[in-house]
């Protein structure tokens, strides 16, 4: 079996969570790259454990994930790499639960900001487009003299699966 020929069989034998992750890590890898910060090892596998779930996690949750696989670090440790996960762009943060969930959206260059509707069941987060909420947001502060600082809009509520689950 040639080289491509292996590397493609192991390609294929990963499941689409895998390849998913995998993705995600590479997107972060670049942005780390664009912004010239470092994409460390302990940055990455922090990162593994938020972009591995489609809901929020807290750094205590992650720091217990971390363990489980045999990484034991202290709490300052695993909050230094979501600050600098944060200022890259690569993951977010919901403050009404001080947890953390990987950015989706491929491209923020649009410079549209998302609203991030947040399942209150379940955890699960999502990036939707704001489609003028901000523009709206900032034409009423202004309207009230008012200067916001406003710099995501959070939804709570029940996501379709849990609703489905409710009925």
């Amino acid at each position: 079996m040639t080289e491509a020929t292996a590397k493609q069989h192991s390609a294929s034998s990963l499941t689409q969570a895998e390849r998913k992750l995998a993705k995600a890590v590479e997107r972060a890898n670049q942005a780390f790259t664009e912004k010239n910060l470092r994409f460390t090892k302990l940055r990455q596998d922090v990162f593994e454990e938020i972009a591995a779930t489609h809901a929020s996690i807290g750094a205590y949750d992650i720091l217990a994930k971390l363990a489980e696989k045999g990484t034991r670090l202290a709490p300052i440790s695993v909050y230094r790499a979501i600050d600098a996960l944060l200022e890259a762009g690569v993951i977010h943060r919901l403050e009404s639960k001080n947890a953390f969930f990987a950015c989706r959206r491929l491209d923020h260059r649009t410079g549209r900001r998302p609203i991030f509707l947040s399942c209150e069941k379940c955890n699960t987060v999502q990036e939707v487009d704001s489609e003028g909420i901000f523009d709206t947001i900032d034409r009423l502060s202004r309207e009230a003299s008012f200067q916001p600082r406003v710099k995501f809009v959070e939804v709570s509520g029940l996501c379709r699966s849990c609703q489905a689950k409710k009925d």
